[in-house]
Order: C-alpha cells, then sequence, then structure tokens
C-alpha cells in the first residue's frame, strides 16, 4: 500500500509501472478511475492480443506474466456477444448451486481439515486450513476427487506468484482439466464442469476447461487471501473484541471490512486500450496495457477521507472489480470464508495467536500480498467432545448470521515445513485425504462462547 500511495502522491489516480522484462504499463490507482476503466469496454478491451509489446514480439514465451495474460477463449478476454455468451454459461453454472448444499460441503470439508490438528493443540492455520479449504471445496464444485486438491493449491498458487516455474504449474492445471472434461463427456453428474458442457451457449471442450481453470485459478486464490486476511483480523483487531461482548459485528461483517482494508488480489491485470484515449490526467494510447489496483482504489481518500470510519454494510468496494467482468463467484467466496472460520470457531473457541501480531509475515507477487503464517493454539477438545464432518453438523449459515464474532486467549504454533506453499515446487500428485471419522454431536458455538466469556 506504501508504494501505491507514493505513486498516487507523484502521479495523480493513473500511474506508468514497469512489468516483469522492464514492459511498460499503467496501473490505475483511483476508484473513479477503476469504475471507467472497468465499465467501459469500448475505449478498454479485454483481449489482450491488442498489446503492443505481443504484437512487437517483446514478451518472451517463458514470460511470468503469460499464464496470467495471454489471451484465452474465455469470457476473461473477450468483449461484447461473444463475452456475453461465455459468461452466461458461467453463471448459469454456478448459480444452478444450492446454497445450502454449498454450505453442508465447507462445513464437511472444514471439519476434515480440524480434525487433522484439533489433537495438537497448535496450528498453522494458513498452511493446515486457509490454504487447503477453498480448493477442497472448488475440486468438489468442479467434480473433481479431494485428494486433487492439494497439488492444485500448490501449482495455483505458483502461476499467481510469477514465479519462474509458473509456466509448468500452469501446464499442469491444464493438462488436469483437460482430463477432467474428457471424463465428465462420459460420465457427467451434478457440478459445474458438466453443467458447462450441457449449457444451450454450446461450449467446446477447449471452452470448457479454460473457464475452469478461470474459476479455479480465481477462486483458489481469492479465497484463500480472503480467508487468511479474515481469520487475522478475528484473531486480532480490537473491533471484533469489543464485539464480542456487544454482539454487533458478525462474520459477514468482517468479511466485508477485510474486503475493504485487503482485497484478495491488490491488483488485476488488466485492460488495454482500443483507442487513443485519456483517463485520470494521463494520455494513454491505443495498444497500453492497463492494471487494476483494487486495493489502492479502496483506499482512495478521494471516495473514503477517513480510512477508520465505520463501513458497515457497504459492499461498494472494489475487491471482486467492475462492469462487466466482476467476479460471478464472490458469493461463494464469502460462503467458504465465513462459514469455514464459524467452523473453526464453533471447534475451537478459545483458539489465539501464538506470536505478537507484528511479527506475522506476508509476501508479495506482482498481483497479491498474502499472509505467510498464522501461528495459534487452543485447549485441546476433550474425548467425545469434538464435531466432525459428518451429516449431523450444523450448517455454517446458521450460527453465522446471529452470533457474534469471537477471540480468545494467546496461543501459538508452528509452520508445518517453514517455508510458504507459493516457494515450494511442484510436487507429485498427493494421496487422499483420510476418511473422516463418525459423525458425533456438534457443541453449541454461541454457548462455547457464552461459557467462555462467563470464565473471564
Amino acid at each position: 500500500m506504501s508504494l501505491y500511495e507514493r505513486l498516487r502522491d507523484e502521479h495523480g489516480p493513473v500511474a506508468p509501472v514497469l512489468l516483469d522484462g522492464d514492459l511498460p504499463a499503467w496501473i490505475v490507482l483511483g476508484y473513479r478511475e477503476i469504475l471507467e476503466v472497468a465499465g467501459t469496454p469500448s475505449r478498454f478491451s479485454r483481449d489482450s492480443r491488442t498489446w503492443r509489446w505481443f504484437k512487437e514480439g517483446k514478451v518472451p514465451p517463458d514470460s511470468p506474466l503469460l499464464p496470467m495474460i495471454a489471451w484465452q477463449p474465455v469470457c476473461l478476454f473477450l468483449d461484447g456477444a461473444e463475452r456475453d455468451r461465455l459468461r452466461l454459461a458461467v453463471t448459469d453454472s454456478l448459480e444452478r448451486f444450492n446454497r445450502r448444499g454449498i454450505r453442508r460441503q465447507i462445513t464437511r470439508s472444514a471439519h476434515q481439515l480440524i480434525d487433522g490438528f484439533a489433537d495438537r493443540g497448535a496450528a498453522d492455520l494458513v498452511g493446515d486450513f486457509s490454504e487447503q479449504l477453498p480448493m477442497l471445496v472448488m475440486t468438489q464444485l468442479l467434480g473433481m476427487p479431494d485428494e486433487y486438491g492439494p497439488r492444485l493449491v500448490e501449482a495455483s498458487r505458483d502461476m499467481v506468484a510469477g514465479t519462474e516455474t509458473s509456466v509448468a504449474s500452469n501446464e499442469f492445471i491444464v493438462e488436469t482439466l483437460q482430463q477432467l472434461v474428457r471424463r465428465k463427456r462420459g460420465n457427467p453428474g451434478h457440478d459445474i464442469t458438466s453443467w458447462l458442457l450441457e449449457h444451450s451457449s454450446a461450449l467446446t471442450d477447449e471452452e470448457v476447461w479454460n473457464h475452469l481453470r478461470v474459476i479455479l485459478i480465481a477462486g483458489n486464490e481469492t479465497t484463500v487471501n480472503l480467508l487468511k486476511s479474515t481469520l487475522r483480523m478475528v484473531l486480532t483487531d480490537p473491533r471484533c473484541h469489543a464485539s464480542l461482548a456487544g454482539g454487533q459485528m458478525t462474520l459477514p461483517d468482517v468479511v466485508e471490512q477485510v474486503l475493504w482494508s485487503e482485497p484478495p488480489l491488490m491488483t488485476i491485470p488488466g485492460r488495454w486500450a482500443a483507442v487513443d484515449t485519456e483517463v485520470g490526467g494521463q494520455k494513454v494510447e491505443a495498444g497500453d496495457m492497463l492494471l487494476l489496483g483494487l486495493a489502492a482504489g479502496n483506499h482512495d481518500p478521494a471516495v473514503r477521507p477517513d480510512p477508520t470510519a465505520s463501513l458497515h454494510g457497504n459492499r461498494s468496494h472494489l475487491a471482486f472489480s467492475s462492469g462487466p467482468q466482476e467476479c460471478p463467484g464472490q458469493n461463494i467466496g464469502r460462503a467458504i470464508t465465513d462459514t469455514g472460520i464459524d467452523t473453526l470457531l464453533a471447534r475451537l473457541p478459545d483458539v489465539g495467536l501464538s506470536i505478537p501480531e507484528e511479527e506475522l509475515r506476508w509476501k508479495s507477487g506482482w498481483m497479491t500480498r498474502h499472509l505467510t503464517s498464522l501461528p495459534v493454539t487452543f485447549t485441546t477438545p476433550r474425548s467425545g467432545s469434538t464435531a466432525t464432518s459428518g451429516s449431523t453438523a450444523t450448517s455454517g449459515s446458521t450460527a453465522m448470521s446471529a452470533a457474534p464474532v469471537g477471540v480468545g486467549a494467546e496461543t501459538g504454533g508452528p509452520l508445518r515445513d517453514g517455508t510458504d506453499s507459493g516457494s515450494r515446487p511442484v510436487a507429485a500428485l498427493p494421496v487422499p485425504y483420510p476418511t473422516p471419522p463418525a459423525p458425533r454431536r456438534r457443541a453449541s458455538w454461541w454457548g462455547s462462547l457464552k461459557a467462555w466469556l462467563r470464565g473471564r
């Protein structure tokens, strides 16, 4: 954020930057200017083939930018009627899921992960929980086996980070999705892949797996970051502590606050100027690339002069972009975050950080800034009292809507291997997760919170 503010001070709402390989581009920092660029495709196209540096052959074939900006036959890189045809297939397929069914899947997956560390009394809520839960849910929604999740987590994070192995990670993701599409052609099911294949928009196999790639990468990366940031806020922010007693801030409220202050993607590519034009006082030439600085836009003093003012009920942030390319799956990301955290707090009501907040560390890429670890400790549940992922578990949507956010005592726990997942190479396909134990009765989260308050 300090870089964005320096650029804003020096250049205004639109600033010149250099991408990998010293390729010039613009970053749009102003809230109104982002809305202007995102909302006028006649001036700012999504077709990356118009980028002048592509046309002039200045983007090397191994550029780490390519997995995220190279043109693909998906709605994300199209305008007009063709974009509308493909986007309709995506939105229709995402909307076919029953919301309660999605939350039940999230709850089961969250219990499955918590079962793996609940008896330790310590965990890293980045590596053990946040980086695993969204992909577990996404693989189910796409119709893939659970065991694909961990490998896809590694590959997607590596690709988005723009490392030297990002091209290889992208190839692995593509091959995996191509195999999935071929399998679903002959054996359809109740999943996004099957629904895209059968949609009236008549997508080709190539269009299907390319859209699955967009859904998988965008859905996982954004939700992982949102989940981590929301957990950090729940565990550290005084507003959450104060709301615990007053019952005024629910988990969905916290999620929206995080979407304002720490959007899952800080910067997104891209738009390409279709004509010579002007935005934010800068003359932009046809073929120029523009990045949307979502985090900078959310903190634009022109629309948010007091960053400490309450944003309760305000969803006008830019976290999911804007205009005709606004994220169609944003509510699934919200559901994974608040239901996942609700489940975690129900199982481990006294969970808390084991290190001072100032010792937390982040790792940044050209699009993201993500927490590398969130070490916590908690009271080990008594034998026979822990909830599991069985059918008797309460849906997170019920507890989440009524209960305030809770935080616990100071606690701790190390990283699993001392490294961030974005820095690890893509490994061999892992073994499946173990089968969860038989269901047992789940304790009331609100009852646990009241008991904890009485003991303070």
